[in-house]
């Protein structure tokens, strides 16, 4: 049984709250559990009082009442209050949260000009720049998440035809590659990874300089360790590829289902925060160049 459904079994019997209580909470604190696996990369246990304000402003910019936004707070803070009780969890990331209404955030975009500076700045000229350049093409080409940039398997990989098969544990999809994300895993994968791996029958596609998977920490010292060096300004997290993919793809035309099927969301409204991203672009262009704005 997960965290969820034992919240659920605590609420009704223990609590012995009224049926739609525990419906309206465990519902609240599933999409929450949805929301941080999309856009964050983490589970309920690793979240931080951050991470649930994020989601309030998330749940304003989708057009959510603040009513349901003060709902949401009382459902997670229950939900978490049981974890500490229960032991699971040291502290309740949602205590001191407010309910109040704040200013809509989106997520963070890099322009072409910035996401063309950020791929540059891995130089090939020896193992680690070179796997490093694969990872990042391939993140950027797919718009994967980094847990499941890190699962995949060298079997995963089609370079001839052009794809990469990507499973995020419930749906299997496949996600074309550009030239240029193909042609950096190719010159990843025939001169560097098998100096890389510490046993030939290691079936990552990406290892660490031990020759071992690579780790989700591991892969966030690389993001920032470019970034420092890219001099660009804006916070630039694992999933801001993810993002800025997601937001070029639309810019130039793409169908917002072809872009949910390629991300893996399960519900297009995951996928449509892309469009208020570009509509709150244009209105801050709007206001900054129109004469009478």
């Amino acid at each position: 049984m997960d965290d969820i459904a034992r919240f659920g079994a605590y609420l009704s019997d223990e609590k012995h709250s009224s049926r739609n209580t525990v419906s309206s909470y465990l519902r609240d604190t599933t999409q929450f559990a949805e929301y941080l696996h999309n856009y964050c990369d983490i589970d309920l246990r690793e979240a931080d009082s951050a991470a649930v304000q994020d989601y309030m402003d998330w749940m304003l910019s989708h057009g959510k009442s603040a009513a349901s936004v003060t709902r949401f707070l009382a459902s997670v803070k229950s939900f978490y209050s049981y974890m500490v009780a229960a032991g699971e969890l040291k502290k309740n990331p949602a205590q001191g949260v407010a309910a109040a209404k704040v200013e809509r955030k989106y997520p963070e975009i890099l322009t072409a000009k910035e996401v063309e500076l950020f791929l540059e700045q891995p130089e090939c000229v020896d193992a680690k720049g070179f796997r490093d350049h694969a990872m990042l093409e391939l993140l950027y080409a797919t718009g994967i998440r980094v847990s499941e940039l890190i699962a995949l398997d060298i079997g995963d990989l089609n370079l001839p035809a052009g794809f990469v098969r990507c499973s995020n544990g419930k749906k299997e999809r496949i996600i074309p590659l550009y030239h240029g994300a193909v042609k950096a895993l190719q010159d990843y994968i025939k001169g560097v990874r098998p100096q890389l791996i510490a046993d030939t029958e290691e079936t990552a596609l990406f290892v660490n300089m031990n020759g071992e998977r690579m780790s989700r920490q591991g892969f966030w010292k690389i993001i920032k360790h470019y970034q420092e060096k890219a001099g660009i300004q804006k916070d630039i997290t694992p999933h801001t590829l993810r993002h800025s993919f997601a937001v070029h793809l639309l810019e130039n035309g793409a169908d917002l289902r072809a872009i949910q099927e390629m991300l893996g969301h399960a519900d297009i409204s995951s996928t449509q925060i892309y469009t208020h991203v570009i509509k709150n672009q244009l209105k801050d262009v709007y206001q900054k160049a129109h004469p009478r704005a």
